[in-house]
């Protein structure tokens, strides 16, 4: 809705809405919304749209790809919640239709993009109760799609920015008796937006960084945080506590986190949490895109960056149906890349370089720096000591990721 000219505001809340002291909401973000076909589109995807529940008003939007259910294989499927603030999007959005349109053809997975209800007409928790509303009817299996393309082992939870926020809330849920019956597979949190109003460290030394500025700051985090959750108090389900990431019943995660987005801290801690802490996930991926900011995937779906981290979703989802548990958590090597599922964190395998047995005991640091612990912990492998090139061979044991890296 938007306010007549001379409109007083009562809150400012760009770049996501402004509210008027009468009562009027005007979102600052339009949706182009994009009609569902059961014909399938260019990419082989065909789309519905199901009411979830009509007291409410819940619904989602369902995309299969056609050449994956002729095969008669069940196939994963992904409980999508877009991003937005919470109070701006909608999965029949050209923006979010889209990367759901392109997860289901990449992954040959059934997504079910969840279009719940937002703030502030709908204030918090309505949008994680629509989520578990969401979830709970993917589980009865009503849908024809469901039922004969749905795999439900291999069952995720997904979702960007809000979304993702969404996701683990919906997840913390069916840890509760309420939840005995669900099964999931995997969550995939990609720029989760988790906030407090304590700062952590880095978040002061962001702050205090010259040059380009990340697209959310701190303040303006505070006050759109404030504005959502009715108080100035921080509230578990914005910045969950350990004792709730500890008990996520899924035996996989993928945490993606973009370098330049303030966010990026809480995401790498709730990352760390749930390695250390988890009782069921098994298996903990974190990804930091390099140079990008928030949602960056969202919009410049072509470039490198966002290109690669659809990859890794991908290859994610995909290896629910072929990776076995792994009790001792010993890295494996991909594509070139190195996987430590101790923290899942990587680094590219250069020639003729045999990996094994990488423990991930080192401590991260600003500006791509890796801090090398003194003890060597890797055997037949590329190793690295204090001012050594990455390109020596010797043996080193620490804390890895992707992109260019500083040794001291």
């Amino acid at each position: 809705m938007e306010a007549a000219a001379g409109a007083e505001i009562a809150n400012d809340l760009s770049p996501f809405l402004r509210t008027y002291k009468d009562g009027r909401v005007e979102r600052l973000v339009s949706n182009n919304f994009v009609p569902a076909s059961e014909a399938p589109g260019a990419n082989g995807i065909a789309t519905r749209d199901v009411v979830i529940d009509p007291a409410t008003g819940v619904s989602a939007r369902l995309f299969l790809s056609v050449a994956a259910a002729a095969t008669g294989k069940k196939h994963p499927i992904i409980v999508y919640n877009h991003g937005g603030g919470f109070c701006t999007g909608s999965a029949f959005s050209k923006l979010f239709h889209r990367y759901a349109s392109s997860l289901s053809a990449r992954a040959g997975a059934l997504v079910v993009s969840v279009d719940y209800r937002l703030a502030p007409e709908h204030p918090i928790p309505a949008a994680f109760d629509d989520g578990w509303a969401a979830l709970r009817w993917v589980t009865t299996f009503a849908d024809p799609w469901l039922a004969f393309h749905g795999d439900h082992t291999r069952t995720f939870l997904a979702g960007e920015s809000a979304g993702a926020v969404i996701a683990h809330n919906v997840l913390a849920r069916a840890a509760t008796p309420e939840g005995d019956d669900i099964d999931i597979e995997g969550m995939v949190l990609l720029h989760p937006f988790f906030w407090s109003h304590q700062r952590l460290p880095l978040e002061i030394d962001d702050g205090q960084k010259e040059g380009p500025k990340p697209l959310f700051v701190p303040e303006k985090l505070d006050n759109f945080f404030s504005f959502l959750l009715g108080s100035t108090e921080d509230h578990p389900c914005a910045y969950p506590p350990v004792e709730v990431v500890a008990s996520l019943p899924c035996r996989r995660a993928l945490v993606a986190v973009a370098a330049r987005d303030l966010a990026r801290h809480r995401g790498r801690r709730y990352a760390e949490r749930l390695q250390r802490h988890g009782k069921l996930c098994r298996e903990v991926t974190f990804l930091e895109s390099e140079g990008e900011d928030h949602a960056f995937h969202l919009y410049r779906t072509t470039r490198p960056s966002a290109v690669a981290l659809m990859d890794s979703v991908v290859k994610f989802i995909d290896g629910g149906e072929r990776t076995p548990p792994l009790p001792n958590k010993k890295p494996v090597v991909e594509r070139g890349l190195l996987h430590d599922p101790a923290m899942n964190l990587s680094v590219g395998a250069y020639d003729k370089v045999c990996w094994d047995n990488l423990v991930a005991n080192g401590s991260s640091a600003g500006n791509n720096q890796i801090r090398i612990t003194p003890r060597p912990m890797v055997r037949n492998a590329l190793v690295v000591r204090p001012g050594k090139s990455a390109s020596s061979v010797l043996s080193f044991g620490g804390l890895v990721k992707n992109g260019p890296m500083k040794i001291f």
